[in-house]
């Protein structure tokens, strides 16, 4: 016969009533004491910037590092600073025709200022600066702030942009004018977020790529082509002419200095011919018989100065026969 032990039945009485009703607020209060420990501190990472909202009130604003809050009265809602990017519209496959343009990329398509049709595509990069003013404007349940957020920058992007291009023609905005669509379209993005005082700033907006359609795009590829070739004419031309202009201007500066000089010279000669003469007139009016003698013998001494043969007449052999004179001779008599 086997032995069975006996169960031993519980008796409430055997329970120490008196320890346990000791031991269990001192158990409560320890496990109050832990959870109100545990949801006291908070990690707030590098990127982020926390908004403390103290009884459903904002109160402050905390950066990165271990922080702390009152349990229950305070609520903590973490908003990333970090950089953040998206490309403008949404890329779609990637396509085979060496242009990153799928063929059905109809959200790419927009319109230019003279009626005609560019795919474009841009970048944004944003950030949120004011931590307080982004979850008052964009908070959303579940912490999908950014991504809403996200979806008004788009949306701003994508009007502001598409007016930006048709106010250029389509020469433009594929050449000389894409830097200043994609200036424009930063600074009135940033002007309209601005308006919604929304705490986000754009860093930069830049545009990655403007092409035309397929059907015209050889087209556009030799005109693109003959702009290059005209520039570059524009180029050979104005590097020509830098090198020919300043030579021309230095002998146009040694021209002019040369007809300067002759001028006064010229100018100097005529003013001593002309003071000679006054003193010539001078000295005839004080002594006309005397000066018209000088002047008679200066002026034959200037016809006569270049005669190498001479005959000369006594005076009073006047009246008489004139003596034969040999003239294939020469000499002075």
């Amino acid at each position: 016969m086997s032995y069975q032990p006996r169960q031993r039945q519980f008796n409430p009485d055997d329970v120490p009533w008196d320890r346990l009703l000791l031991i269990t607020p001192v158990v409560i209060l320890v496990l109050i004491i832990v959870y109100l420990g545990w949801n006291a501190v908070y990690t707030v990472e590098t990127d982020e910037r926390a908004v403390v909202m103290r009884f459903g009130r904002y109160s402050e604003t905390v950066g990165p590092g271990l922080q702390f809050c009152i349990p229950m009265v305070d609520k903590v809602l973490k908003v990333k600073t970090s950089e953040q990017s998206f490309q403008l519209p949404d890329a779609d496959a990637a396509s085979t025709d060496g242009y990153g343009y799928a063929p059905d990329e109809g959200a790419a398509l927009m319109l230019t200022g003279d009626l005609n049709a560019v795919f474009v595509r841009w970048t944004v990069v944003w950030k949120v600066e004011k931590p307080k003013d982004f979850l008052f404007r964009f908070y959303q349940e579940g912490g999908r702030q950014s991504e809403y957020s996200e979806n008004v920058i788009r949306t701003i992007s994508q009007t502001v942009m598409n007016q930006l291009i048709g106010d250029y023609s389509i020469g433009e905005v594929l050449t000389e004018k894409r830097e200043d669509i994609q200036d424009l379209a930063r600074e009135q993005t940033q002007a309209i977020l601005d308006e919604y005082a929304c705490g986000v700033r754009i860093n930069d907006l830049r545009l990655q790529s403007v092409m035309p359609p397929t059907e015209v795009r050889p087209a556009f590829d030799a005109v693109n082509s003959a702009m290059q070739e005209r520039d570059q004419r524009v180029n050979e031309g104005n590097r020509t002419r830098n090198e020919l202009l300043p030579k021309a201007k230095a002998e146009k500066d040694k021209l002019i200095r040369e007809a300067e000089g002759y001028a006064d010279r010229r100018r100097a000669e005529a003013n001593g011919e002309i003071n000679a003469l006054l003193a010539r007139y001078r000295a005839y009016a004080r002594a006309p018989e005397v000066t018209r003698q000088r002047l008679y013998i200066e002026a034959m001494e200037r016809v006569l100065g270049n005669v190498e043969n001479k005959v000369i007449v006594d005076a009073d052999m006047r009246g008489q026969i004139l003596p034969l004179l040999q003239l294939d001779k020469g000499g002075d008599q």
